[in-house]
């Protein structure tokens, strides 16, 4: 079978969108007044806004480009124009102490030039990384709020309903609404990983790679937790089976 390459390569924004929508819909019509369902809601504004964001930062901006171009090839002119008049003043005598001073000030000169063109260049690359870091700390702080939305959810308490403390938190669910409350927490945090991803799918940066790579794996972890909960849900469930 042949195919183009590359034809389904990376990441469909709007896939991920489509799926939160409609696990946001899931989650209205069995938990409609339910914090999860309000986090649910801000994590799809979120990911509509990470989403463009994304996409921007992977387009490059032509304007910023002709500027910086236009700067360095400025500084090069006036690098060049320094250059010749330390020679007239010298009067190219290449054994003169004046044309060795000229020299020297002109290599430093050059280097400086170099440090501030290599700044210019990398200064757009710079500024997305800045923006891109600072969706995922938006995406990170929301996989925390996820966690402790689930972190009352405790599967063991069905064992034992009627020992509770003043300070307990009300569990009303049954065995069957905390499972699919918990699923639904964990396909939350997968989400969540995936719209991390659009940054790493767009850019070629190594830090954001490599910020967008811990938050998966915070994701993961966190998700992990969860399963090990529905876990014993289905281990309580075989006994009545």
């Amino acid at each position: 079978m042949s195919g183009s390459p590359g034809k389904n390569q990376g990441l469909s924004a709007d896939r991920i969108l489509a799926t939160l929508q409609q696990l946001e819909a899931r989650i209205m019509a069995r938990f409609p007044e339910s914090g999860l369902s309000k986090v649910c809601a801000e994590l799809i504004s979120v990911g509509q806004w990470s989403a463009k964001d994304a996409a921007n930062l992977a387009k490059p901006n032509y304007i910023w480009r002709v500027l910086i171009t236009l700067v360095i090839a400025l500084g090069i002119l006036a690098q060049c124009a320094v250059l010749l008049r330390f020679l007239r003043v010298s009067g190219y005598d290449a054994s003169g102490p004046e044309f060795l001073q000229a020299l020297e000030a002109a290599v430093n000169l050059l280097i400086l030039f170099g440090g501030a063109a290599w700044s210019l260049i990398t200064l757009e690359e710079r500024m997305k990384r800045r923006r891109a870091l600072d969706a995922l700390h938006s995406l990170r702080s929301l996989a925390h709020v996820v966690d402790m939305h689930q972190l009352t959810k405790d599967p063991t308490v069905l064992l034992n309903p009627h020992q509770n403390t003043i300070a307990s938190p009300q569990r009303t669910m049954s065995r069957f609404e905390l499972t699919r409350y918990l699923d639904y927490s964990a396909e939350m945090l997968a989400l969540i990983g995936k719209l991390a991803a659009l940054y790493a799918d767009r850019m070629r940066d190594g830090v954001v790679i490599e910020a967008v790579n811990d938050l998966e794996n915070l994701a993961a972890s966190l998700g992990r937790k969860i399963w090990q909960k529905i876990i014993i849900l289905s281990a309580l469930e075989e006994p009545r089976g």
